[in-house]
């Protein structure tokens, strides 16, 4: 009966500590806390040398929870990113993701090689341990600060994060072999390396094919699309290390074409994901808090701390600067890149390495990397928002996103229903705007169903139903989003809707459902103000795309850099039914 008590004693223990982690969460949010910091913080704390008192020194179940976790996240950065956004910045970010990793463990090995009496294999481990970025911790500071960044900025970092990983681990990888049986060729490990990621490629691709055939032709129960989507990707990430090849590429290529496939449940797909991939982060943080020692971290500490003050303020710019100055990266653009790559969780997982393998001094490679990552989230992640902001990266939202529900419909793919509550500012309500690809099913006022000839016009606190394409589901966001009143009032602009420069007039149709020319959809808006005027754009100038009209709205040298969109004040209430065309007749009058 004793062994039955241990058991329900650490079941006990783990549970209370996810949900410390859980409710740590809400100080995150509340403070701007990067949550990857939150949650070794309390791992120290619940560890030996914390109050808690809870000794855990098994390096393999930490690098287990670690891998499944990994897997999991980088499937579901892979399921969220579109192939335009892949695409669009593919040279950029790869090139980040490989020589920009490369470059960072290069300089940052000289340092952990004087300052912590390492040889030089043993610096490039370092080098290599800390050398990925973690998006996750970024992302998520962006978004509790409520902030948007332009919209390459936001591609590069999301497909370097993807896809960095990979190559950092294979480094680390291989330096610790080194350091285990010796020299080995250079030129062995080039091919090496290009067998995984090629074979790591395909296998990616077929497993992401083989997921979407799955899901879409077999009839499951209802509740099990998820979980299996979710354990498909676990398996292709087994099975891709068991062959030998990457793994960790492998499941986020999975993700990525699982993303851009239409496939049943999408929606309850994303959702379930959202919920593993939480808990699977915040188990995996907590044990990995609970394998550092605090007393152990104080031998190393200056040491560590000279590493992170070179990787933040030397390496990870000149690898920023090296890679993408050949793609004409704005200055202020690769100085955001620079600052926001916040080391997090693969760091402290490579770390877990050497010793896994028994690597000699094993720890100290933990434990530098454990101070680095520390002192990144602190000084870094908790002024994304603030180098946002002062290098002109970000779009501040004027609000949270609105509650979204997506609802599939058996039978078929095209189409789910996207339900909003319908907000006293929002652009919905108030100007009647709504793109040409979603349309009104029903809505729900006071507890009653109505349909929307029924319910017209639409009320403030009603909740209304559209059927869309669920890849375009996320882009209705902005339609029901609440917007304060302006403290200057224009009753022509529509506050909340800015677009960088760079976006393409294809990207803001699809977006607002506007008719655009085959040849115009790479066309950048800063491009088609000066198509359009044939002179040096200034503030306040206005060109029309279709129904709306287009402000300059912050201009550089002649070039647009914001734009907004600029539309008529409705004098009452309109209904559902042709709203697009009243607007087109309110625009066409004021612009005369």
């Amino acid at each position: 009966m004793g062994s039955l008590d241990s058991v329900s004693l650490v079941i006990l223990l783990g549970s209370l500590l996810v949900l410390a982690g859980i409710l740590s969460s809400l100080i995150a949010l509340r403070f701007g806390a990067p949550l990857l910091l939150v949650f070794l913080l309390v791992g120290m704390l619940a560890g030996e040398n914390g109050p808690g008192g809870i000794k855990f020194d098994d390096v393999g179940v930490a690098y287990t929870v670690g891998s499944i976790a990994l897997a999991l996240i980088l499937f579901d950065g892979g399921l969220r990113t579109r192939f335009a956004t892949f695409r669009n910045v593919l040279a950029p970010a790869l090139t980040l993701a490989t020589v920009g990793v490369l470059i960072t463990a290069i300089l940052t090995a000289p340092v952990a090689k004087y300052v912590l009496g390492l040889n030089w294999i043993e610096a490039l481990l370092i080098g290599a341990v800390i050398a990925s970025t973690d998006a996750a911790a970024v992302f998520f500071l962006i978004n509790a600060r409520g902030l948007r960044l332009r919209p390459r900025v936001r591609a590069v970092l999301e497909v370097e994060s993807g896809t960095n990983d990979p190559f950092a681990i294979f480094l680390a990888l291989l330096l610790v072999e080194i350091l285990l049986v010796g020299n080995q060729s250079w030129s062995h490990a080039l091919m090496t390396f290009l067998r995984d990621a090629v074979l790591g490629c395909i296998m990616g691709f077929l497993g992401g094919r083989s997921i979407a055939f799955v899901i879409n032709r077999l009839t499951l129960a209802q509740g099990l699309h998820a979980p299996f989507v979710a354990v498909s990707a676990l398996v292709i990430f087994a099975l891709a290390n068991i062959l030998h090849s990457s793994g960790f590429l492998a499941v986020y290529l999975a993700g990525l074409v699982v993303g851009n496939m239409q496939t049943r449940a999408r929606s309850s797909v994303i959702v379930f994901l959202d919920a593993i991939t939480w808990l699977a982060q915040i188990v995996m943080f907590v044990l990995l808090g609970l394998l550092a020692w605090p007393y152990r971290l104080a031998y190393s500490l200056y040491g560590a701390i000279a590493v992170a003050v070179v990787l933040m303020l030397i390496a990870r710019p000149a690898a920023v600067f090296l890679c993408l100055a050949p793609f004409k990266f704005q200055m202020r653009e690769m100085v955001f890149i620079s600052w926001v790559g916040l080391r997090g969780a693969v760091g402290i997982f490579l770390a877990s390495i050497p010793m896994l393998v028994g690597l000699p001094g094993a720890t100290l490679f933990f434990d530098v990397a454990f101070v680095v990552v520390l002192l990144s989230l602190l000084v870094q992640g908790w002024t994304v928002a603030l180098a946002a902001r002062k290098l002109d990266i970000s779009f501040a939202r004027a609000d949270p996103s609105p509650r979204r529900v997506e609802l599939d419909l058996p039978g078929q793919l095209a189409r789910e229903i996207v339900g909003y509550p319908v907000s006293a500012n929002s652009p919905f309500l108030r100007r009647g705007l709504i793109p040409n690809w979603a349309r009104p099913t029903l809505v729900i006022r006071n507890e009653e169903i109505l349909t929307p000839a029924e319910a017209n016009p639409v009320r403030e606190g009603d909740y209304v139903y559209l059927l869309a394409p669920p890849e375009k589901a996320q882009a209705l966001d902005r339609f029901f989003v609440r917007l304060p009143p302006p403290a200057r009032p224009d009753p022509r602009l529509l506050g909340d809707f800015f677009v960088p420069g760079t976006a393409t007039l294809g990207a803001l149709a699809d977006i607002y459902g506007l008719q655009v020319a085959a040849d115009h959809t790479e066309v950048t808006l800063a491009d088609y103000f000066s198509e359009q005027l044939r002179r040096r754009a200034k503030t306040g100038d206005i060109v029309e795309l279709g129904p709306i009209a287009l402000l300059a709205h912050k201009v550089e040298n002649g070039v647009v850099t914001t734009v907004g969109l600029r539309l008529a004040e409705p004098e009452e209430p309109v209904g559902l039914g042709g709203r697009v065309e009243a607007l087109r007749r309110r625009i066409r009058d004021y612009l005369g």
